[in-house]
């Protein structure tokens, strides 16, 4: 008897927005993107005071949609930042609950899961899946150069695991039996080695590692930063915005829209993009020797993939190393939705958080 399939309700919280799409199976019924102004978030002091206007205004809707919390057979959502995991699908439970309102970093991500657990009552089960703080790297990867720093794994696992499950799918593969480099180039960048379905190595793209992007500046000369740190021009605040938020393009060009640069191309801004490329492509090399150069694919995706330009710049230095496939855009809604479905199937077992 063919299995029913599952109704999924997949919520994404992000800093001015909240995301829902409603899914039978793999296919999407419906999707809806809450936009929080300014002056909607400044009544909250922190993120964690959003979590009853957040709940209420998805609860209105799917009300709107004819659907109740109680047609929805499980709930996927964003995962925050917790502690280190493995990567996977894990049940949402209070350890973890716990652990997202007293996170060392509090952003809108951590919203997601407590969300979906209210809205669930405990009648349905509710799940993340591959949380940024997905952590396989190999022990030498974490070496930093001083013992009293280490290399931290803080990357775009979703889209990462997602576009590499993809790949081995639409190519018979599997994805724990292959090596491949997957690049995620978006507001931030992550370029990771993925060994029979681990990312052994990874930079931290969260904040200070790795290849400048739209908005970040990636690993800077450390010495020149000690003395901006230094100088007494500086806050905290000012030079971690130096380095996420106002760095790399928005640096450079003051804007990260990337569409709206390409369309005024000067020479200036082609060399920007270029270097941006060429910073992407060394990180690849990188990850590469992580490999030994057994590397069965490259693959280039988030929403920077649909530049052309930056794609093309990026192969021209790659494509010695492997085959380069490039997905355009994170489609983090059908991700999630995916690795549902992946559940309700029995192809991924759900994991405990502890």
């Amino acid at each position: 008897m063919k299995q029913k399939a599952p109704k999924i309700l997949v919520i994404n919280t992000g800093s001015t927005t909240t995301k829902i799409a409603q899914y039978t199976g793999q296919e999407e019924n419906w999707q809806h993107k809450f936009e929080h102004s300014t002056d909607d978030l400044s009544h909250y002091k922190n993120f964690d005071q959003q979590v009853e206007y957040r709940k209420n205004l998805i609860e209105k809707f799917i009300k709107q949609k004819n659907l109740k919390t109680t047609d929805i057979d499980m709930f996927m959502c964003r995962g925050g930042l917790i502690k280190p995991v493995e990567s996977g699908v894990y049940q949402v439970n209070k350890k973890m609950l716990a652990d997202l309102k007293n996170a060392e970093k509090q952003h809108a991500s951590n919203l997601s899961a407590v969300i979906g657990y209210h809205l669930s009552q405990n009648q349905k089960p509710v799940y993340i899946a591959d949380p940024v703080v997905v952590d396989e790297m190999q022990n030498l990867a974490r070496y930093a150069g001083h013992r009293l720093f280490e290399r931290k794994s803080i990357f775009h696992a979703l889209n990462h695991k997602a576009t590499a499950r993809k790949y081995a799918e639409e190519t018979g593969q599997n994805y724990d039996k292959i090596n491949l480099i997957v690049a995620h180039l978006g507001g931030g960048i992550s370029v990771g080695a993925h060994q029979h379905g681990r990312v052994i190595d990874v930079n931290q793209a969260l904040d200070g590692e790795g290849p400048f992007s739209p908005e970040r500046s990636g690993s800077l000369p450390v010495g020149d930063l000690l003395k901006k740190a230094f100088s007494g021009q500086y806050t905290y605040q000012d030079l971690y915005q130096m380095i996420v938020g106002k760095g790399g393009l928005v640096s450079y060009l003051g804007t990260n829209n990337v569409q709206q640069i390409l369309q005024t191309l000067t020479p200036e801004k082609k060399e920007i993009l270029t270097a941006l490329s060429y910073q992407v492509a060394k990180s690849i090399g990188e990850m590469a020797t992580v490999l030994k150069g057994n590397i069965q694919a490259i693959l280039l995706t988030g929403g920077l993939a649909h530049a052309n330009f930056i794609t093309n710049s990026i192969i021209e230095n790659v494509k010695f190393i492997a085959p380069v496939k490039v997905y355009p855009g994170e489609d983090e809604l059908k991700a999630l939705a995916y690795n549902g479905y992946l559940v309700h199937i029995g192809k991924l077992i759900p994991k405990t958080y502890q």
